[in-house]
């Protein structure tokens, strides 16, 4: 995938903590890691799904963004790890073009350009007006715990959304410009940047509480409008929402470069809450029809979780990228669940070795994987002081004793 992409997603992932505390009575202690863990749990499980050790086990906390091994799974179990996102583009007897968005999280500027080209290669050289069928959606509100920030951890998801709906722009005292080279100067980026401090910034474009299909539209079109110019298709004019008539003809069905297991990734690389729900509505349209539905998401959640973990199970969740505080897993769950994602640990980051995904907000400091012998692990500490790094050593410690003291009692049998 582009540079850009990973790019973007980086500085997504720098702006992703959350302001605020929950508070919740406190677990009990865990014998061993009293001076690390004053509220929280954690669990070691072997290949076969056994736990080996653990404290808390079934205490219900908030997982922040680990529970997005949770929501890759189900994705992954629905979609199938080569299934590519698409995009459609028609045309009607008028000359007008029509895109018809579904939901694809890796729309950046590069991928703009290379439909650009696409389109181009097929013979289109002018668009009389261009419009956004974002009829596949039909979300009930805002994503749960998203604000109206400028932040771009908070740009909503749509339809049709381009470069995770965040705008790189750089403000001096010469003016208002892209902040990326990929991406041409937008009239938009003058709006956004025109009330924010000099410098470099990567802003929600729907900040402030604008109206988030609407925003989202006009983003898109104007990205388009412009990679369309650029590659030599007239666009005579922006028509904002409109439906694809039922004469109009398929130019053009794109499909993204990457398919869901890369995409993984980099929603694991990034820790993207954009990428998460993006996933999250398109297997519960999968599984339930278009248009895609936050409660068609949860239904799909549910049922897929009821499969893995039974339906007495100790998860409560009404997002899918961990952003709420409303969240709540169990270790216990969560190490089910690793053992179930043990297919696809291959798209989770390693750090020293070892295999993690971290969750992060204020006040909530969790990790889970795999050590670098295969055994799963999840440390979750809803507290203050972040010591999930600290536990992680203590446990491999305490591993790697257990392992002597197995060798030294094999030995001695012998």
């Amino acid at each position: 995938m582009p540079k850009s992409f990973h790019h973007a997603l980086r500085l997504l992932a720098l702006a992703a903590a959350i302001l605020g505390t929950q508070g919740s009575a406190p677990a009990a202690s865990c014998p061993g890691m009293t001076d690390l863990i004053s509220h929280g749990a954690y669990g070691v499980a072997d290949s076969s799904g056994r736990i080996t050790a653990g404290c808390n086990l079934d205490e219900s906390l908030m997982p922040a963004s680990i529970i997005k091994v949770a929501t890759v799974l189900a994705a992954m179990r629905i979609l199938g790890p080569d299934y590519h996102f698409a995009t459609e583009f028609y045309q009607d007897q008028l000359g007008n073009l029509y895109i018809r968005g579904l939901g694809d999280p890796t729309l950046v500027s590069e991928e703009v350009a290379r439909i650009a080209t696409r389109l181009r290669s097929l013979g289109l050289t002018r668009v009389a007006t261009l419009f956004v069928d974002d009829s596949a959606f039909a979300l009930e509100g805002p994503m749960p715990g998203q604000s109206a920030s400028a932040n771009p951890y908070d740009a909503p998801v749509a339809a049709l959304a381009v470069n995770f709906n965040t705008l790189a722009i750089v403000k001096t005292q010469a003016g208002i410009a892209s902040g990326e080279a990929q991406t041409p100067e937008l009239p938009l980026m003058q709006e956004l940047a025109r009330n924010q401090a000099s410098g470099r910034m990567r802003l929600n474009v729907c900040m402030g509480g604008a109206d988030t299909e609407q925003c989202s539209i006009r983003y898109a079109e104007e990205l388009f409008r412009a990679l369309l110019e650029q590659a030599g298709i007239r666009v005579e004019g922006l028509g904002g929402r409109g439906v694809v008539p039922q004469d109009a003809r398929l130019l053009l069905r794109y499909e993204s470069s990457g398919n869901l297991e890369l995409i993984a990734q980099d929603l694991m690389r990034s820790s993207s809450n954009f990428i998460a729900n993006l996933l999250f509505l398109q297997a519960g349209a999968k599984r339930y029809g278009f248009p895609a539905t936050w409660a068609k998401g949860q239904k799909m959640m549910q049922a897929e979780l009821r499969e893995l973990l039974g339906p007495k199970a100790a998860v409560h969740l009404v997002e899918a990228s961990g952003i709420s505080r409303q969240d709540r897993v169990s270790c216990r769950s969560m190490l089910t669940i690793l053992q179930r994602f043990r297919p696809y640990r291959g798209v989770l980051q390693q750090q020293h070795g070892v295999a993690s995904k971290s969750g992060t907000m204020s006040g909530v400091y969790n990790l889970a994987g795999y050590l670098p012998d295969g055994r799963a692990y999840v440390i979750m500490l809803n507290q203050p002081k972040n010591t999930r790094d600290r536990v992680l050593a203590r446990l491999q410690g305490r591993d790697q004793a257990a392992d002597r003291g197995r060798r030294q009692g094999r030995s001695r049998k012998k």
